[in-house]
């Protein structure tokens, strides 16, 4: 129902006025019948769509929301988004995504959710989930890697993020290490992996990806450790949730693909290039103590930041609060 009512916005939205039923029955592979029945479904759904005789049917409005139809009708991803699963509200999409994969969920699964009670980012920080205005999804990997390179994948998730704000604004997010994006200096995303693995390999990876779309001022917390922003506010326009979620995760397939055929090379290259500290004078502060300084020279095979002092010594940080001087 759902794969179908997907196929169905995006006949919709790349083929000009009327779309006969003849037609869109020849599409999907369905009865005329069949179809009516989906694209019931699809006003029940809050879809306003049009039948006009002899002419077809015609979309004139679409609700603002995230859901399967919606987001179906802009992935053409291989393995991310296979599955979708949509929660209206939850805790936390990655803990609804680790039970599902310790539960078999296929390689892929995708789970969204319109808000979240419990959305949380590294280190146990809070993430503000408000519902109607962002981004929050978990992804399921199931690469053959060792348990070491699993932290690899957040950097995939930093960079599918950064093309798809490139792709549906005219913004540029530059990325903080390890897993947050920034834009005008302001937190606008957040990374968060999670794993379940054994000594020999990984039994799969939970990506969690938070991105803050139309979110207004006075939405954010007053608490907030570090200022935040979102599209809406850097941009001045609304985004479509689906269309922005769609493409990220098409990108996101595009960059795991990559990944499997050619480690993690290509995107270290990509994320380096994108990060706020290439080649810049940085202090690390970890537990409330400024503990390490140097020039940023770039991520290591897991990932850890590589800071070269003045004295030429190359420091090796896995944890810590970066900023740039």
């Amino acid at each position: 129902m759902h794969q179908k009512a997907g196929t169905i916005l995006r006949l919709f939205r790349t083929e000009d006025g009327y779309i006969s039923g003849q037609h869109l029955s020849r599409e999907l592979g369905i009865s005329r019948t069949a179809v009516w029945k989906h694209i019931t479904a699809l006003r029940n759904s809050g879809y306003s769509i049009e039948a006009t005789p002899s002419r077809g049917y015609r979309l004139v409005s679409s609700p603002d929301t995230i859901d399967q139809h919606e987001v179906r009708a802009h992935l053409n991803s291989a393995r991310v988004g296979r599955q979708l699963e949509f929660i209206k509200q939850t805790g936390s999409t990655n803990a609804d995504t680790f039970r599902l994969a310790e539960n078999g969920a296929i390689e892929g699964t995708v789970v969204l959710a319109d808000s979240q009670t419990g959305g949380k980012g590294r280190r146990g920080r809070l993430w503000s989930s408000p519902a109607g205005v962002n981004l929050y999804c978990s992804v399921v990997l199931r690469p053959a890697i060792m348990p070491h390179e699993a932290p690899q994948l957040t950097f995939l998730s930093a960079v599918a993020a950064a093309r798809a704000i490139e792709q549906t604004t005219k913004l540029t997010p530059e990325i903080k290490w390890p897993n947050d994006l920034l834009l005008s200096g302001k937190k606008v995303a957040g990374l968060l992996n999670e794993m379940s693995a054994e000594t020999d390999g990984i039994n799969f990876v939970i990506l969690g990806i938070g991105v803050n779309l139309n979110m207004t001022a006075d939405q954010f917390p007053n608490d907030l450790r570090h200022p935040a922003t979102s599209l809406l506010l850097e941009s001045g326009t609304r985004v479509d949730r689906s269309h922005f979620t769609g493409t990220m995760l098409n990108e996101l397939d595009r960059l795991y693909a990559d990944f499997l055929a050619h480690g993690f090379g290509p995107v270290r290259e990509e994320w380096q290039r994108r990060c706020n500290a290439n080649g810049r004078q940085v202090t690390v502060n970890d537990s409330g103590t400024e503990c390490t300084g140097g020039r940023f020279i770039g991520i290591d095979s897991d990932g850890a930041m590589l800071l070269k002092s003045d004295e030429g010594t190359i420091h090796r940080i896995t944890c810590g609060d970066v900023r740039v001087i």
